[in-house]
């Protein structure tokens, strides 16, 4: 992917966090798009990709999930697992009993995905949650990281 590519993303992302100008969010940390993100109602990053509005390389999709890859890949492999309807499920604490299936369905895709990817050896699964958590976009997302040894503890 082109450096001016991922720029232009960073740019769409930063326009979610007020407070960070478009140009800053090429350096922002993880932290602090985290710390600058806030749950809402309005469409975020993700429900643009789905809606094709953002350009996204997807290796996965079905009727209810997207897979893409990570924009900054923290892996050899990085993508991106999120339902196509948020259904008010912003981040994992937010889960109620009715979200199970599109919880469980994420799980395996995760995991159709990193054997479609080559990961026999082994990959991690992420799901940040909140500001703690390092959550910046609420729109609940699994993160398949893999590609390389992993280490412990992660954060």
């Amino acid at each position: 992917m082109s450096d001016d590519l991922k720029k232009s993303r960073l740019s769409v992302l930063s326009s979610h966090f007020t407070h960070l100008p478009p140009e800053s969010s090429v350096m922002a940390s993880e932290k602090e798009a985290a710390l600058a993100a806030a749950p809402s109602d309005s469409p975020t990053i993700f429900d643009k990709i789905i809606n094709k509005e953002i350009p996204a390389t997807v290796v996965y999709e079905d009727d209810k999930v997207l897979a893409f890859r990570d924009i900054a890949p923290q892996a050899p492999t990085h993508i991106l697992i999120i339902p196509k309807k948020r259904d008010g499920l912003t981040g994992l604490s937010k889960a109620e009993e009715r979200h199970t299936e599109i919880l469980g369905h994420l799980l395996y895709t995760a995991k159709l995905v990193a054997k479609q990817e080559g990961l026999e050896d082994g990959f991690r699964i992420v799901i940040n949650d909140g500001p703690q958590g390092c959550q910046s976009v609420y729109h609940i997302h699994v993160h398949l990281i893999g590609g390389r040894q992993m280490n412990w503890p992660p954060g």
